[in-house]
């Protein structure tokens, strides 16, 4: 695993091959920024304005308070606390947090979760034993970062230049999104969160869908909305976005939703780019406040791969995210999240030797009590990964009776990446924003919908896959462990019916491609009356760097050429596209080729697989 991708990130180490040095990644700028916009509650005017009611003790109590809702200077030493209290005002709370040695770093009074500082190792019990307090969990094993009391902007990146071209790529098409948008591409009054990395707004591909007012940084568990402050510390929440809704505009990539507006909710910390329980807090009362009517979570909350309800801090942790979750949900926002990348049983858990991620991981024994969030939270659709052939499970993909809800494209996705650049990344993170992007279409089509009907329906529409012949796979074709109720269906929830399927052919043999070299992969087509038709579907997957130096055609029976890419797309990664090509003219049954010509040094590959649907 390279380190500038972290692991709990839902990105298999497929992608992190995938992504290689050709991405720039984006990289803070300095520390000399202007101080977040969005100030902690309460302010030193509300206060006093407290203290001119209550008693002299009680007015000192809120003039602490207020003292501690502004901290000083950053102090080595300095956790974060999830302080839980009953939803509305939480004053007595955070005036308890200043008498405790705390500070108030942001509070979420609607949930009852206040953010707390504090540099004191008995901070959490001293708050265990306050009245009204619920309970308190430290969020980290680690130090909350300087950067949090002054965070600096994320990088603007230069863009490159365009795509001439637009393919509709395999992904698209196992999920019908290439018919949905023959009958809608979604509505410009839905909003999607991309709780993520951040997202380039720039990007060719995604500005036309950018929604600005609605984008905000929630890094270190507190609303930042300064312009820009949304943009992408890493290369992962650029490339989700454009899974969901990339523009429809004639270059580069297609989102499966590509007339919805995406808004960017950064939740990850630059530098490390953790997504700790306070910053998913934040996301998702902004998604609920913010009338999201969707929101995508490829990650898992950290430090903690699962969260276990007898440890005293993760118990703090379940209980403040469920709240946000559910606040969100209240608010209608359904939440996507991605299912993870272990290929681990979540419905038989065991071991967890990944967490904490933020110090030194340990092997602890867990129970099926014990989360994946927001993931397994209640009312989150969780997802796993298809193969490429999009009918089996990813390798990497977790699964889990009556834990996976649907599933989706996984391996080798298209999509954007910051510095209006492209490229092919693998994980359940990729497949989480396909689902993302069908619950768009679906609350475009029914304005009414509540998050609970656009779930249902995700489960309903979605394509019954069968069980592999692998024992771990348990339940039904309708609803099993491995892809729960099925691949999502683009068509259907448009309101569109799938044509009759035709008869399917495939070559899954690799054959390398050598620089300067023309190579032949054959496929014999048998039992199919008459001709080919006009519509042909020729798929292709070419793992190879730098297609500019690729010629690619379908040859015939009778020998007849047809080109399917010629040198185009420069220095992008691979060839993962359906082709549509008129071969009425041609006799159906016979053998067909796909001849690949490399037509320069230093870049090779090979043609993965290939096939044609008559």
């Amino acid at each position: 695993m390279f380190s500038h991708i972290p692991s709990r990130l839902r990105l298999s180490a497929v992608a992190v091959a995938a992504l290689g040095s050709a991405v720039a990644l984006t990289v803070p700028v300095g520390a000399a920024q202007a101080a977040p916009t969005t100030i902690p509650e309460p302010t030193a005017a509300s206060a006093a304005q407290a203290g001119s009611t209550a008693s002299a003790a009680s007015a000192a109590s809120a003039a602490r308070a207020a003292k501690a809702a502004v901290p000083a200077a950053w102090a080595a030493g300095t956790r974060a606390y999830l302080v839980i209290t009953a939803p509305g005002d939480t004053t007595a709370v955070r005036t308890a947090v200043a008498n405790n040695g705390g500070t108030v770093f942001a509070s979420y009074d609607a949930i009852g979760v206040v953010v707390a500082h504090s540099t004191s190792t008995g901070f959490a019990p001293a708050m265990r034993a306050v009245s009204g307090v619920q309970q308190v969990g430290a969020t980290r094993t680690s130090d909350v970062p300087a950067d949090a009391y002054n965070p600096a902007l994320p990088s603007n990146p230069s863009q490159s230049a365009a795509p001439s071209t637009e393919p509709v790529r395999s992904d698209m098409t196992q999920i019908k999104a290439d018919q949905a948008w023959a009958i809608s591409t979604g509505s410009p009054t839905v909003k999607v969160g991309i709780l993520d990395t951040g997202v380039d707004d720039q990007h060719q591909d995604l500005a036309p869908n950018f929604n600005a007012a609605d984008s905000v940084s929630c890094a270190y568990g507190k609303t930042d909305t300064r312009a820009g402050a949304w943009r992408d510390v890493d290369t992962h929440g650029t490339h989700v976005a454009g899974t969901v809704a990339a523009a429809k505009n004639g270059k580069g990539a297609i989102g499966v939703a590509p007339g919805v507006k995406i808004s960017s909710v950064r939740i990850a910390e630059p530098g490390s780019t953790l997504f700790f329980a306070e910053n998913t807090i934040c996301g998702l009362v902004w998604a609920g406040d913010h009338g999201f009517k969707v929101t995508n979570n490829s990650y898992y909350t950290d430090p903690w791969q699962f969260n276990c309800p007898n440890n005293v801090d993760q118990a703090a942790i379940l209980e403040g995210v469920g709240r946000a979750q559910k606040y969100a949900e209240g608010k209608g926002s359904l939440q996507v999240a991605a299912a993870g990348n272990a290929n681990y049983d979540l419905a038989n858990k065991t071991t967890d030797t990944s967490s904490p991620n933020d110090s030194t991981p340990v092997t602890r024994t867990i129970t099926n009590d014990c989360l994946d969030i927001p993931a397994e939270l209640p009312g989150v659709v969780t997802v796993a990964a298809n193969g490429t052939n999009g009918s089996s499970k990813a390798s990497f993909s977790n699964f889990g009776r009556d834990v996976i809800e649907v599933s989706a494209p996984g391996e080798s996705v298209y999509s954007t990446v910051p510095g209006g650049k492209y490229s092919s990344l693998s994980g359940t993170s990729m497949a989480s924003p396909h689902v993302a992007g069908v619950a768009a279409l679906l609350a475009s089509a029914n304005p009414g919908a509540t998050p609970a009907d656009i779930r249902t329906k995700l489960g309903v529409q979605a394509t019954d896959l069968a069980c592999p012949s692998d024992s771990r796979c348990t339940g039904t074709t309708a609803n099993n462990s491995f892809f729960g109720e099925g691949r999502v269906d683009a068509l259907k929830a448009v309101g569109g019916t799938t044509p009759p399927p035709g008869a399917y052919f495939e070559n899954l043999t690799d054959v390398a491609i050598s620089d300067n070299a023309t190579v032949e992969s054959s496929l014999t087509v048998s039992g199919v009356t008459g001709n080919a038709p006009a519509t042909l579907k020729v798929g292709v997957d070419i793992k190879h760097t730098y297609i500019g130096d690729l010629k690619v055609d379908l040859v015939a029976p009778d020998g007849t050429v047809y080109t399917l890419h010629n040198r185009t797309g420069s220095g992008t990664d691979n060839i993962l596209q359906t082709y549509t090509v008129n071969a009425s003219a041609e006799v159906a049954n016979g053998v067909w080729k796909l001849r690949v010509n490399d037509n320069a040094n230093q870049d090779t590959g090979k043609i993965d697989a290939w096939n044609l649907t008559f």
